[in-house]
């Protein structure tokens, strides 16, 4: 079984280890420092391991022009906006960083970050991030992938919009770095996304074609999806957190309110708990309960010398007499002694 474990900072996602459950805080702070503080606070609570940032300005994400390919697509949240516009509000601004590393690590949390150019990674580097996360739309950009493969730090692509060929190229081109601390993240970039859309055994196909820990990036509502990644070998999930899902930032329609955040990781130790062990085993409780199995048992008073039939002797509860599958064998044979109705039928009680 593949069991990689990768450091991040203080805490190894991989091998045998609990899942790291992420709280990404995206455009959720709205604006205000002190909300985004109030959110990490909150994903202390509610039980996450780590704080997921995103770095980058309107300017260096895009540029402003409102020519048709710089519009946002469809109808979803963001439509009809110019892709600049909508960076500018959502946007973390770059000199509140060191307070809300801090304050994660304050907290005990790991904290790192999603930059979206190279200056974004010098930066970061600046704060001595212990990972780096792509995001699904950068996972094409090959020189901003090698920038920081060549760091040595843990990278954490998600796999959205990818093709095959994009996550090959991005793994080849971390391993030219020498760099094999990759985690794949399944994810759709559907905001939020319809249930039927998320297609969560190709999770475990990463895993097994590209020989990296995986994980999940989500934005399904609710903790279901989440939970059961973890039975198909998710090793890190990361979820949107807001304080109120209502309040009309530009991520909080799609990401989860504290308490939600808390019943998912609630659930996940759950399952993690659930899971055990892959090789076949009982625990301490089942084999004590075996006593209560079937076994052959006298049914009804036998003399010695007397047949044994199926009237006198039968498999029932509980499990002291002989295995249930020597009860062919003994029909039609004497009975050694007198037996009393109840009595674990052994093979001293069976003429020779």
């Amino acid at each position: 079984m593949f069991n990689k474990e990768i450091k991040i900072g203080n805490k190894t996602v991989g091998g045998n280890n609990p899942c790291m459950i992420v709280a990404e805080l995206s455009g959720n702070h709205n604006g205000d420092y002190n909300r985004a503080v109030e959110i990490i606070h909150a994903a202390k609570e509610a039980g996450a391991d780590a704080v997921k940032l995103q770095t980058y300005t309107a300017d260096t994400i895009t540029i402003d022009c409102d020519k048709p390919w710089f519009m946002t697509p469809g109808d979803g949240l963001w439509a009809g906006r110019t892709l600049h516009d909508l960076y500018e509000e959502a946007y973390t601004p770059w000199e509140w960083h060191k307070g809300l590393m801090e304050e994660a690590n304050k907290l005990g949390m790991e904290c790192f970050s999603s930059p979206f150019d190279p200056t974004a990674v010098d930066y970061l580097e600046n704060l001595n991030v212990p990972a780096y996360k792509i995001a699904s739309f950068e996972i094409n950009d090959i020189p901003l992938i090698r920038k920081i493969a060549k760091l040595g730090k843990p990278l954490i692509f998600a796999t959205g919009i990818a093709y095959e060929e994009d996550i090959q190229r991005a793994l080849d081109t971390c391993k030219e770095e020498g760099n094999d601390n990759v985690i794949l993240l399944k994810c759709v970039s559907a905001y939020p996304t319809p249930y039927n859309l998320v297609n969560l055994r190709m999770m475990q196909g990463l895993q097994d074609k590209y020989q990296c820990v995986v994980g999940l990036s989500d934005h399904t509502p609710g903790g279901t999806i989440p939970v059961g990644s973890v039975a198909l070998g998710a090793k890190m999930i990361e979820k949107h957190l807001t304080l109120d899902r209502s309040a009309g930032g530009v991520d909080d329609a799609f990401s989860m309110e504290p308490s939600e955040f808390a019943q998912m990781v609630k659930e996940v130790r759950i399952m993690e708990e659930a899971l055990g062990s892959y090789e076949y085993c009982l625990t301490d409780k089942q084999i004590k309960e075996r006593s209560l199995s079937r076994s052959l048992f006298v049914v009804k008073d036998i003399k010695a010398g007397e047949t044994i039939t199926e009237e006198n002797v039968r498999s029932i509860r509980p499990g002291n007499g002989m295995h249930t599958m020597y009860y062919e064998e003994v029909l039609g044979k004497k009975a050694a002694c007198d037996l009393e109705k109840g009595t674990p039928l052994a093979w001293e009680h069976i003429e020779k």
